[in-house]
């Protein structure tokens, strides 16, 4: 099973993106799961993972929905209000009937807060999604957040905790720590994930190379090893930058020696649970 561990849908009709305005030019538009699926026929995956782009009720509902009607989408993380313990376990037990509801992501990153992750009503409420059995993912921008997955794992060493883009190193300025640093203590906690996604566009929009971005898939993978890492395509985020089967190709080439049937969806099966579409 190959798996795109990292994608987005948003309707710009019926949603709220508060982050997405028409400055994002090719992203300022609705995007649905028939933009995606030529795409995924295309590079020969199977299923993906769904993943939110607003902190939101409604976003989650809209997003098992398009679960239930495409098949190949293979899970979703959502996302429960992780402030509020009491809320968020009334949301875990709304949602655990659904069984392609496989995690939680907050827009940690769009918090004026650095230090939101570990406020006491997130932490225990974290606890409440080890004890489901789902995942969270970490979408960490400053260096203080990849400290607070430290935190997070060491608190929850059940629970499986998934760090989006690779922390978005620093790509386009060449710049190497404290990111190098804080993805090597994350990943020393063996419950810490991490994805290979989003990583065009924190390069060159206009002039990235791959070579830009060997440095960092190759740090990640020696650390982390191809059993806890997964590739996502972060589409359509990454049309600022690239087209998804460039997304793709580049992966591959990326990845060279690596255990690829590990990273292009093993541990994404793993990690969040996923079965095979239905096809």
């Amino acid at each position: 099973m190959i798996v795109d561990a990292h994608q987005h849908f948003w309707n710009l009709e019926t949603g709220d993106y508060p982050w997405l305005t028409p400055d994002f030019g090719v992203l300022h538009r609705t995007y649905a799961p028939q933009d995606l699926a030529p795409e995924l026929a295309a590079a020969g995956v199977d299923g993906t993972v769904l993943v939110q782009a607003a902190d939101s009720f409604a976003e989650t509902d809209a997003m098992l929905a398009h679960a239930d009607a495409h098949d190949f989408i293979a899970g979703v993380v959502g996302w429960i209000p992780l402030t509020d313990p009491e809320g968020a376990a009334e949301a875990v037990g709304r949602y655990r009937g659904r069984p392609k509801f496989v995690g939680v992501r907050h827009l940690i990153h769009e918090e004026p807060d650095p230090d939101w992750l570990i406020r006491d009503g997130v932490l225990d409420s974290l606890g409440v999604l080890a004890e489901a059995g789902l995942t969270f993912d970490v979408v960490s921008l400053l260096p203080r957040h990849l400290e607070h997955v430290v935190t997070l794992a060491t608190r929850h060493p059940t629970l499986k905790i998934v760090i989006d883009h690779l922390s978005k190193p620093r790509i386009k300025d060449r710049e190497w720590e404290p990111w190098a640093t804080g993805l090597a203590a994350a990943a020393a906690l063996p419950n810490v994930y991490a994805k290979v996604s989003g990583l065009v566009t924190e390069a060159d929009h206009e002039r990235w190379t791959v070579e830009d971005l060997r440095p960092y898939v190759e740090y990640a993978v020696d650390r982390f090893g191809p059993d806890r890492l997964m590739f996502g395509s972060d589409w359509p985020v990454a049309l600022l930058a690239a087209d998804y089967q460039t997304v793709w190709q580049v992966t591959h080439a990326l990845l060279g020696g690596t255990d690829t049937e590990q990273v292009l969806g093993g541990t994404a099966v793993r990690c969040y649970g996923l079965t095979a579409p239905q096809v």
